[in-house]
């Protein structure tokens, strides 16, 4: 089964078009000049899996009309990657089980700091239904929907395990290690300025978003690819992510048949014009392999 990767958002941390700017790409009529915060889709060894949920996330389900969710996996913990976290509640109610998040140490430290009111003891009724995996620079599993039993809602005091027995269990928003066995998720580990995050593989396609450095021993993991996703902002170094050069730099080095440019800003011209540009650019700097920027509803398959 082939894994297929659709892209959700591919703007940066405002979005495209930005608020009130009346530049010629904000004011484009292109609608792949249209880009919702990033995040990706992957239907991935029998899991539909979420990369990222930002502040977009309810728009960005609803444009791809996706009705389930077996995983959300966390780059990082910035609120352009994790401020729609509680618009799970709808999975919650609908497919009745917690949604399985998958996100380094440090970042569950933020989700427990800007969403106290999930994990808390005595939660109030309607709270988002999570459990964290915890994970680190080793592959590890994605699972389906991992649970103790079907989300019950009871009025006006919010969801329990339905038990074997009948009785009723309180949801724990439990916080678990992410199992090892049977990996079928490569984690790149690279930085975003000096804050360290994760990029995914998943079979022959690789996201990477919000990079401003990778380390060499990293650049294994990536060999062989049909699709890699980098992310830029502009043509200028950046601190926290690649220049357009420095992309086009390691999408040679690495060497994918395909790579997808995102978290793009409206620095960049609009779409046909950007391909153009790209074109031209990777044959001054014979890189042999298609660079092109990815746009929000764009589906690729290994």
């Amino acid at each position: 089964m082939p894994t297929i990767l659709t892209f959700l958002g591919t703007g940066t941390s405002q979005g495209v078009p930005i608020i009130a700017c009346q530049c010629p790409v904000c004011k484009s009529a292109d609608p792949r000049d249209k880009r919702f915060r990033s995040a990706a889709f992957v239907k991935h060894d029998g899991c539909n899996i979420l990369i990222d949920a930002g502040p977009d996330f309810r728009s960005q389900m609803l444009a791809a009309d996706i009705r389930h969710l077996d995983a959300i996996l966390l780059t990082h913990n910035h609120k352009d990657h994790t401020g729609g976290l509680d618009d799970v509640r709808s999975f919650n109610y609908i497919d009745r089980k917690a949604v399985e998040i998958y996100c380094e140490p440090r970042v569950l430290k933020s989700l427990l700091n800007d969403y106290s009111y999930a994990f808390a003891e005595h939660k109030y009724p309607g709270a988002p239904e999570w459990h964290v995996h915890t994970i680190d620079e080793r592959p590890f599993r994605v699972n389906s929907l991992h649970g103790e039993g079907e989300l019950e809602w009871v009025h006006d005091i919010g969801y329990f395990y339905r038990q074997k027995d009948g009785s009723l269990k309180p949801s724990d928003n439990a916080i678990l290690e992410a199992s090892h066995d049977n990996p079928n998720v490569i984690p790149i580990r690279g930085y975003h300025d000096e804050m360290p995050v994760l990029g995914f593989r998943f079979g022959n396609i690789a996201y990477i978003t919000d990079f401003s450095r990778l380390p060499e021993e990293e650049l294994a993991k990536l060999a062989g690819l049909e699709h890699l996703t980098l992310n830029t902002v502009g043509y200028h170094p950046h601190h926290s992510h690649f220049s357009l050069d420095q992309a086009l730099e390691l999408a040679g080095r690495i060497g994918a048949k395909h790579t997808w440019l995102t978290h793009l800003s409206h620095a960049f011209p609009s779409h046909p014009v950007f391909c153009d540009q790209l074109r031209e650019r990777c044959r001054a700097m014979g890189i042999q392999s298609e660079v092109l920027p990815a746009y929000d509803g764009l589906e690729i398959s290994d």
